[in-house]
């Protein structure tokens, strides 16, 4: 069908009905999208639905809100947002200007449009932000709350030309190795506490990084009086939206969030287009997007530059992901540009529940720290499969371009030695069992690297080798080493060009695999 009639046949469906209500106002599309976006898909997926909303508009300034960046305008654009929801939908509209805020809370039927050159800080008082039970990093635990969340809702969207700050540095934790020693010294010399050479900004916050064995969960901590006394530990992501569906993020940018910056968790049908995200590159913990335990949804035309990973799939992490039982699926990432991360394109190491059907063409990763990254380990179980990775190009890959690594133990590429991962590679090799991770049917095509650490390295787990794999037409040049292949089944790799300071290629420990017309069984 023609595409512009196509659309106007929808944008018609969605009017006709409306017309009969006379309260009602036309309902109008924020965005359509360019259908072409699903062409060429390896498995069949629904069109990602879009969010409509009412010709209804207000202005925060309606509301009592005042752009002088000082007045907190929390109450302001919370009661514009109410006011729209209880309409029956609009457009909540922050025009150009600095406002302050607290959290902020998308109801359904809400488009929150920003104008050109309209800043939001978010306060750094952190008594600003309640602790409520949440999911992070996987785990059913509490955090403050997000700076932007919504809890199913319906039919939201954030929209427009804007940038919201979420006031990071106030609080995440910074490792001295990330920063210049004038940096360092800048930062000491303004409070918070310092301990093994990294910097805290309140006592309260190395109290709750000291009750955390792993990762940034903290245990032992059971009364209200203990949770509110780690508050600054409880770093919230920016942005959480739980359990909704149509869901739009369009042209905006997030920057220096607390942690993890957009976290869309357990949603349906939810677009993020032309959004920009910065976190500083030596921000803890500081993802870009998580896309976790969602189903259809669309990453197209976005720029990433993150303190950690950029662009990660995720489903819940061990045995709290296992009970949720919500994979991530029906995914297409986009041309998508990634100018920092930890890892360019990201799955895991939180996939317990399962990530499948995905795919990624025509981005651009420069200077990652891997660019391709598949991460778990013994615990999570999960299995991830379906994976079609195509067109992808790549400068300056200090570690692999290409990254299976089942052994993950929590730490960014290049900060474990090789030692440490030999030391937890040696455990007894225990039973398949439902902690089992299982990554298979992966496929990756038409791939350009110039500038890399390793080419490839594959790190399967003995009892649960990587499986499936096909790769083909890739091009590394400048790479330190080439191909490590460790307890990986039937991988096939065709007319693929490594170009290597050392050790082209070493195949351990694995079963049926072929490299450009060789086989080879170890």
């Amino acid at each position: 069908m023609n595409k512009l009639l196509k659309n106007i046949i929808t944008l018609a469906a969605a009017i006709v009905p409306l017309s009969c209500t006379q309260k009602q106002e036309a309902t109008v599309s924020t965005d359509i999208i360019d259908m072409s976006v699903y062409e060429g898909l390896p498995f069949e997926m629904s069109e990602v639905e879009q969010p409509l909303f009412p010709d209804y508009s207000v202005s925060i300034t309606d509301f009592g809100a005042v752009a002088d960046g000082k007045t907190l305008n929390t109450e302001a654009i919370n009661n514009a947002i109410k006011d729209v929801n209880g309409k029956g939908g609009g457009k909540v509209v922050i025009p150009a200007g600095l406002w302050m805020t607290g959290p902020i809370e998308l109801l359904s039927n809400v488009n929150l449009y920003t104008e050109k050159n309209a800043l939001v800080l978010f306060t750094d008082d952190f008594n600003a932000y309640p602790i409520l039970e949440t999911s992070f990093e996987g785990l059913n635990t509490r955090r403050c709350q997000s700076p932007i969340s919504a809890w199913n809702a319906e039919n939201i969207a954030i929209t427009g030309h804007g940038v919201f700050d979420g006031a990071g540095d106030s609080w995440r934790p910074v490792k001295k190795g990330k920063m210049t020693e004038a940096q360092w010294k800048a930062l000491v010399a303004s409070g918070g506490v310092v301990e093994k050479d990294v910097w805290y900004p309140t006592a309260g916050s190395l109290k709750g990084a000291m009750a955390c064995k792993e990762f940034n969960n903290p245990e032992g901590i059971d009364t209200d009086e203990e949770w509110n006394e780690i508050r600054p530990w409880l770093r919230p992501v920016l942005l959480n939206i739980v359990k909704s569906k149509k869901v739009l993020l369009e042209g905006v940018t997030f920057k220096n969030s607390p942690s993890w910056c957009l976290h869309p968790l357990s949603c349906e049908h939810i677009t993020i287009k032309g959004v920009k995200v910065f976190n500083p590159w030596y921000s803890q913990n500081g993802d870009a997007l998580d896309l976790e335990s969602c189903n259809y949804a669309l990453v197209i035309d976005n720029v990433f530059d993150a303190g950690d990973d950029a662009i990660c799939i995720k489903s819940g992490k061990d045995e709290d992901g296992r009970r949720r039982g919500e994979p991530c699926q029906n995914v297409i990432v986009k041309n998508n540009v990634v100018l920092h991360g930890h890892g360019g394109f990201v799955v895991g190491s939180e996939m317990s529940g399962g990530v499948k059907n995905i795919y990624v063409s025509d981005c651009t990763f420069l200077g990652t720290d891997v660019g391709l990254r598949f991460k778990s380990t013994r615990g999570r179980g999960g299995v991830v499969e379906n994976i079609h990775i195509h067109n992808i190009n790549m400068i300056d890959i200090p570690h692999e371009a290409l990254l299976f690594d089942l052994f993950y133990g929590g730490k960014g590429a290049g900060e474990e030695t090789d030692e440490e991962l030999a030391a937890r590679m040696k455990v007894a090799v225990p039973p398949v069992t439902e902690e089992t991770p299982a990554f298979r049917d992966i496929y990756i095509s038409d791939v350009t690297v110039n500038g890399a650490g390793r080419a490839m390295f594959f790190n399967g787990l003995p009892e649960m080798p990587i499986r499936n794999i096909d790769i083909k037409n890739v091009d590394i040049t400048n790479a330190k080493s080439g191909i490590v292949i460790s307890q990986a089944e039937n991988v096939t790799i065709e007319n693929t060009n490594v170009e290597a300071e050392s050790d082209t290629l070493k195949v351990r420990f694995s079963k049926n695999v072929k490299v450009n017309g060789e086989e080879f069984h170890n």
